[in-house]
């Protein structure tokens, strides 16, 4: 297994993730049975140097369903029949978590409405209130 690049300016390297095999559920008949084809990949948070602190919580946020105990991300695929396709949807899928990671939220400005709007705002309670008032009157009887 080689690094894992995400983009131009980060890649994970190999010492920071590890792999094991096991067999896969689901339907496969015999084949299911007899090769390890399911990949576990797990990612070590803590010890990887090319994140830095700030994408490391985004990145805990984001996959807080997937860490381990020891502060691992754990990403397991099964969907093909063949080891290598799953090891790589795993290592794709985790580079698709680290990348939405390494993207700083957005910072919320609070604005004001405008004076159009208020005005609007205003113009469709008076309606409200002008179309309350003529049902009121209607069904009042003296």
């Amino acid at each position: 297994m080689s690094q894992l690049r995400i983009d131009g300016r980060v890649t994970i390297p190999e010492c920071d993730l590890s792999w094991t095999a096991a067999r896969s559920s689901g339907p496969g008949g015999q084949h299911v049975n007899k090769s390890a084809s399911k990949v576990e990949l797990r990612f070590d948070i803590e010890a990887c140097g090319a994140l830095g602190p700030a994408a490391k919580s985004r990145l805990r946020a984001l996959a807080r369903s997937r860490i381990s105990a020891d502060g691992q991300i754990r990403v397991v695929s099964q969907r093909s029949r063949e080891q290598a396709r799953n090891l790589d949807d795993a290592r794709e899928r985790l580079a698709q978590l680290i990348r939405e990671a390494l993207v700083p939220p957005k910072t919320r400005r609070a604005t004001k409405p405008t004076r159009a709007s208020k005005k609007r705002r205003v113009q469709a309670k008076r309606q409200q209130s002008a179309k309350k008032q003529l049902r009121t009157s209607f069904f009042e009887t003296d």
